[in-house]
């Protein structure tokens, strides 16, 4: 295939501001031990598992309370200092690149559950909080919380990049889950949006518009998330197929007959062939269908028979059942490590991953295509996805020490992506823009939409200092 020279978004513009020593000093008279300028903290937040190269910030403030986000913001809003937020350090999209410089606010010691409301299924987190800190809080209420990025993702980081995961085909993802937040704003206010209350209609949206803004207006210092009972009876299967068209097919009619399924992730014989290796597993390498059943005995029993029939119809074969929790742990746990699986089939590569997503319709005609221009690129890749809601990932693996295969990949990004824009898809359904998809974001939305949010943010954030460079440029 024949690859451009450069493509604009293949280096973040990098344009670092100055971080005078007064507001250093300033941090460190008011955090002591808790602020940090130790070259090797400094780099460790100044990284993600994004393929991106960009100097880390001049300093790494850890946060105990909303507080003390709070004084760290007004002394950065005082001197024009850029604040990135930082949680787990999991994003793929470089939301957490200090690429103008400034200040890493980490919020990963605030991770307590601060108030479980079980009667009204909800649950009050601070920003720190891991999801499976979160469901292990909860269990003995019998509730949980389903969204599962994979990565053991920080509530707060999950909610400004409007996560989703292997669960969203049947509860949906974070813009849907998130109740209320409490946000520092660019002056170092604290605000609270939302209520705990199943709806309201009173004035903007704020709790929306702060889940997927991706810490560019604010940082979120608590987090209120619906809960949902653990089903009576929860049973998973594996199916594989002779090819991905078969196993797609078998996911677009699951979908369209109105199966109410909990999960559906296609992995292709590629990722299967890694997940075999890394976790010393035995499954047939061929694309494969991974599904949950939630619900009453009776309900998955049909839910799961339905299923099988109509896999059978599309060559369907190796039907699996998994109903222990040690079962299905094992399988969900290979499903979750395909990305590390992968990374160590090719020790020392890059990825670089994709997240399109399109209506379940026009999934088989995105996807087919596109696996056809990665086989013939010659580059190695594995593909994941959430296929029930149209979302799947490519992960090409990169050898750094060749930038031609980074120019290949890329290209193979952008036309998957022009690609599913064209289905009338999106070019993120789930990782968020970050640096590597600003400028797909101006072709999705258009150049009025882009400037309405560059309008917003300029109102909200004037001095233009939370994780500035990332969704667009201003």
């Amino acid at each position: 295939m024949n690859a451009p020279t450069a493509l604009s978004h293949l280096v973040p513009e990098i344009n670092q501001r100055e971080v005078a020593p007064a507001l250093i000093d300033a941090l460190k008279a008011r955090f002591g031990a808790n602020c940090s300028t130790a070259l090797v903290v400094r780099e460790q937040h100044g990284r993600d598992e994004s393929s991106f190269e960009v100097p880390p910030p001049a300093a790494v403030v850890f946060a105990e309370s909303t507080q003390d986000v709070a004084d760290a913001v007004r002394l950065a809003s005082e001197h024009s200092v850029p604040v990135i937020p930082f949680g787990v350090g999991s994003s793929l999209e470089g939301h957490l690149l200090a690429v103008q410089g400034g200040i890493s606010i980490d919020v990963s010691r605030m991770n307590k559950v601060l108030s479980i409301n079980a009667e009204d299924l909800t649950v009050t987190v601070q920003p720190g909080v891991t999801r499976k800190q979160l469901n292990e809080a909860v269990k003995s209420t019998g509730l949980f919380f389903p969204i599962d990025p994979g990565a053991d993702a920080s509530i707060g980081g999950m909610s400004a990049t409007r996560a989703s995961g292997t669960n969203a085909v049947r509860y949906g993802t974070m813009r849907e889950n998130v109740l209320g937040l409490e946000v520092v704003t660019a002056s170092g206010e604290i605000i609270r949006t939302g209520t705990r209350a199943k709806k309201s209609s009173a004035g903007y949206d704020l709790t929306r518009l702060m889940v997927g803004s991706e810490g560019t207006l604010g940082v979120i210092t608590e987090v209120t998330v619906r809960l949902y009972p653990l089903p009576e009876a929860i049973s998973a299967a594996i199916c594989s197929f002779p090819s991905i068209e078969a196993a797609v097919r078998t996911t677009i009619q699951v979908i369209q007959l109105g199966v109410p399924i909990a999960r559906v992730e296609l992995i292709d014989h590629n990722s299967v062939r890694m997940v075999n290796a890394h976790s010393k597993l035995g499954l047939r390498e061929e694309p494969m269908l991974l599904m949950e059943f939630h619900g009453s005995p009776t309900g998955v029993k049909e839910q799961a028979e339905l299923v099988q029939e109509i896999a059978s119809e599309h060559g369907g074969n190796a039907f699996e059942w998994a109903s222990t929790p040690e079962e299905r742990t094992r399988l969900w746990t290979a499903r979750h490590n395909a990305y590390f699986a992968a990374v160590q089939s090719k020790p020392g590569c890059k990825v670089i991953s994709t997240d399109t997503c399109v209506p379940i319709s026009r999934l088989a005609d995105c996807l087919l295509d596109s696996v056809k221009e990665a086989d013939e690129s010659g580059i190695p890749y594995f593909l994941v996805g959430h296929v029930g809601d149209g979302n799947f990932h490519f992960g090409y693996l990169l050898d750094p020490n060749k930038p031609e295969e980074r120019v290949v990949a890329e290209k193979l990004n952008h036309d998957l992506v022009s690609r599913a824009l064209r289905l009338e898809g999106t070019c993120t359904g789930e990782h968020g823009v970050g640096l590597h998809k600003m400028d797909f974001l101006v072709t999705e939305a258009g150049a009025g939409a882009v400037e309405m949010m560059r309008t917003i943010k300029r109102a909200l954030d004037p001095k233009n200092i939370m994780n500035p460079g990332k969704i667009f440029s201003i």
